[in-house]
């Protein structure tokens, strides 16, 4: 065995052999990868093989798609038949909620580059002819996937490997994992020691015992998956003697599976409600091509609905069926990245669609490894989207939630209930008292939106359009069996109460709890120079002021946002989104100095934060503090230590939604008196809460950027329309690359659009955006409805040839292409008085 290596990946199943490969491709030929047993041995063996391009993530997406087309490419290098069957996916929709998936997805599909068919049940009818189309409104189908054998795909992916240079040791167990002073990780095996400067942790089923080892939790547990094959039917049979093509790959999603010809039979796999998750503490050591017992019962809605649908599936025996361990995610995405709180350690998990991602997992993870950054936006399967909240209970309570819902609608609305509430603050509440309906963000409960008192969805309502197994197309009643609220693809129950929320603060005054806010202190005798060698914007030299700057990536792009207030001399307060605070404080602990000049303190929990918001925040705010809160004493864009009654806070004079106001960061234990003196003083003014759906209609209007969206480490800063945050004078992070990109000329402008005809649906982003003759220039990145200018709006990624100011373009919404017009940024209050007021 060798005794050194530049990275060792750890797990022989598709996964890991893939991150080998491609490392290999990349250049590193002293790679080497670990398996106990034998390649495959896990969970590759007994996996379907599917190849879904489907998925409504954009990082997945561009996996998916990755994979689909290497699998073909790496048959023809290798010389190995991978078995790839490219017989296309049929997806079947019976009801007009899953149409508009179908149609928000095909959106998404046509941004990256695949091809998406439409297809009327008569269609279908043909190309899967034993196939039901009884209430059917029609399908979507993938023409380029279908299904692989994932034992012949991972042996051809270890050739490649071993053809490049890379090495694999089978039947060798990893039994410690240490890093040793100088940074490097030594990997103790049964079979000797390996020293190496990076490891890959790719261990499926065993991913938390590996995160044991090294002292972190990956959010991984599995989940039993079933799958049923049958014996032959004489009608394919007879297809095949013909010489017909094989059917392609059947989902019908309302009834949760997913059907294909398997050896002149039918494979049927559905996903049902209560499969529970298996291995909470791993698999035994002795583990190998492991399945367990076969639960039918669970299976018999899904096998009726199977049988209506393809009556021959009812007309032959049963050969085997199939209930081995699928890895789960709290959200069902894999875990592809660093690990958080350590240097050179990374993580390829929780891969539930582990044959289509491998490819694209294995090639981004490489990029990552080798260049220092991947070339996808990974935000949707970083591991840093996760944060210590996700223990074993979270785990075990949101992966079978998880599993539940493959096939159910995602909505962009939706808000699933397990594991909730789970971190709440101290006015939680007071918040649903007055009507909140919530929902959840890294285990917070966030206050979406507010149900007027004694409103309740029309009993016509509540059903309609949901999924067959699993009537999933309302969210949870509340406490009292109330049910307030319908989700949708389009303008649902709650959009014109987010509108009189949005009315109200734009006319009065609103508070609204952003305590999920991440907050961070930065201090020691470095912090400064520290800050302005990372950060694109200066760090205000004034104490008291406050500046919204962004980490570059050493290519230009942005991969994380920060409020920056010195809230005392050389200690720096930092805020960013409340979702990305194990990502973006893990990226700043990577950066920081190891010389003790800078330390790092995590505060989230410290302090809460109270948005007061509104034309007549001023008056509310006054009769709380004896400090000015005058234009000329407290002007926008500062922040000051102020008395609120008799407790404390950091008033910030900077908010996402546009109006006059003030963040209020206060210590956490404070903050129920806080709120009780805001609605007290309040009281004349009409004062009310408002909630995230507002806040969220209201940066539209403003053209505020969100990262993921219209900050992403695949667009550099300045397409990003970051210029006047952008200090090219002074040296920091990706300066160079950036400002070469823009002398070179950008590929992609930021731009905001109006939309035009569109009277019960608005742009959430990933839809495509046309020129007038057709072609596709751009996608949207954000949108909604507009309340204050009364206009549906949608924030966009455009070609700069299509970025001025009155181009007209078109936007295709659910399917429906609509007019819309680009516009000057921030269409409320461009010359932001309101702010300044």
């Amino acid at each position: 065995m060798k005794s050194q290596a530049r990275a060792v990946v750890i797990g022989g199943g598709v996964v890991g052999v893939s991150t080998l490969y491609h490392l290999a491709r990349k250049g590193w030929t002293d790679v080497v990868l670990i398996e106990r047993k034998e390649l495959t041995s896990g969970s590759t063996w007994h996996a379907a093989g599917l190849l879904p391009l489907f998925n409504l993530s954009y990082s997945v997406g561009q996996l998916h798609k990755y994979s689909v087309r290497f699998y073909e490419e790496l048959q023809e290098e290798t010389g190995m038949n991978v078995g790839f069957s490219k017989v296309s996916n049929i997806r079947l929709a019976r009801t007009k909620d899953r149409w508009d998936e179908y149609m928000y997805y095909a959106g998404i599909a046509e941004t990256i580059g695949v091809k998406v068919n439409i297809l009327t049940p008569e269609q279908v009818k043909e190309v899967w002819p034993l196939c039901e189309t009884d209430g059917i409104l029609g399908a979507i189908q993938h023409p380029d996937d279908g299904y692989i054998q994932p034992a012949d795909l991972t042996q051809a992916l270890a050739k490649g490997a071993r053809d490049r240079g890379a090495t694999i040791y089978r039947n060798t167990t990893v039994t410690g994992i240490e890093q040793l002073a100088d940074g490097q990780w030594k990997v103790t095996t049964d079979k000797g020691e390996i020293i190496a400067e990076h490891i890959i942790s790719c261990t499926g089923s065993f991913a938390r015992k590996t995160g044991d080892m090294v002292g972190i939790n990956i959010p991984v547990i599995p989940v039993e998956h079933q799958y049923i094959v049958t014996e032959p039917h004489p009608a394919i049979q007879e297809r095949r003697k013909q010489g017909l093509p094989e059917m392609g790959v059947l989902r019908e999603s309302d009834s949760a599976w997913y059907m294909r010809e398997e050896a002149g039979g039918l494979i049927l796999g559905p996903y049902e409600v209560g499969a529970p998750v298996c291995y909470v503490d791993g698999p035994s050591d002795q583990s190998e091509y492991e399945l367990f017992q076969e639960e039918l019962d669970r299976l018999m809605p899904h096998i009726e609905t199977a049988i209506a649908r393809v009556p021959a599936f009812g007309e032959v025996g049963i050969k085997k069926v199939y209930n081995g361990a699928i890895a789960y995610t709290p959200d069902g995405n894999p875990i592809v990245g660093p690990a958080p709180g350590l240097k050179n350690f990374w993580l390829n998990e929780g891969h539930s669609f582990g044959i289509t991602a491998a490819g694209g997992a294995g090639w981004q993870l490489a990029e990552w490894i080798v260049d220092g950054e991947p070339t996808v936006d990974m935000m949707g399967v970083d591991p840093r989207r996760f944060g210590p909240y996700a223990t074993e209970g979270y785990l075990i309570a949101k992966n079978e939630e998880a599993y539940a819902n493959v096939f159910t609608m995602h909505y962009p609305d939706e808000e699933r209930a397990a594991a909730r509430p789970l971190k709440v603050t101290p006015i939680y509440d007071r918040l649903k008292k007055l009507g909140g309906v919530f929902g959840s963000l890294y285990g917070w409960e966030r206050a979406n939106w507010y149900a007027p008192e004694g409103y309740e969805l029309p009993e016509s309502e509540k059903g309609v359009g949901a999924d067959v197994i699993t009537n999933h197309n309302y969210a949870p009643a509340l406490e009292d069996g109330r049910f307030v609220e319908k989700w949708s693809f389009r303008r649902s129950n709650y959009w014109e109460h987010v509108g009189n929320e949005v009315k109200h603060v734009h006319q009065n005054v609103g508070v609204l709890d952003m305590s999920p806010f991440a907050k961070i202190e930065v201090t020691g005798p470095g912090a400064r120079d520290w800050l302005e060698s990372i950060f694109a914007n200066a760090i205000p030299k004034k104490r008291g002021r406050i500046a919204l700057c962004h980490l570059p990536t050493p290519a230009g792009g942005v991969k994380a946002e920060f409020t920056v207030y010195e809230w005392a001399s050389g200690r720096f307060y930092m805020v960013s989104a409340g979702g990305l605070e194990a990502h973006d404080h893990d990226l700043l602990w990577r950066l920081a100095p190891k010389d003790g000049s800078v330390t790092l303190q995590p505060i989230t929990q410290k302090y809460g934060v109270l948005v007061l918001a509104g034309p007549k925040s001023r008056d509310v705010l006054k009769k709380l503090t004896r400090t000015s809160l005058e234009n000329k004493d407290f002007p926008w864009l500062t922040g000051k230590q102020i008395s609120v009654g008799v407790a404390t806070a950091h008033a910030l004079r900077v908010n996402f939604i546009g109006e006059l106001g003030w963040e209020l960061h206060h210590p956490i234990e404070m903050q129920a008196y806080i709120f009780d003196k805001l609605f007290e003083a309040g009281a004349e003014f009409n004062i009310k809460p408002f909630g995230i759906r507002a806040m969220v209609a209201m940066a539209v209007e403003k053209s505020y950027r969100n990262m993921g969206r219209e900050l992403s480490i695949e667009y550099n800063a300045f397409e990003s329309g970051l210029d006047r945050f952008i200090r090219p004078e002074k040296n920091f992070i990706g300066r160079d690359a950036m400002v070469a990109t823009k002398e070179k000329g950008l590929r992609w402008n930021f731009v905001t659009l109006t939309v035009s005809g569109n009277s019960d649906v608005d742009a959430r982003g990933s839809e495509a955006i046309y020129d007038e003759s057709g072609a596709l220039v751009g996608r949207v990145t954000s949108g909604g409805y507009g309340w204050r200018i009364g206009k549906s709006v949608a924030l966009a990624m455009v070609k700069p040839s299509h970025a001025v100011v009155g181009t007209k373009l078109k936007v295709k919404i659910l399917g429906t292409q609509y007019e819309a017009e680009v516009v000057p940024e921030s269409p409320f209050d461009p010359d932001n008085t309101v702010l300044r007021a």
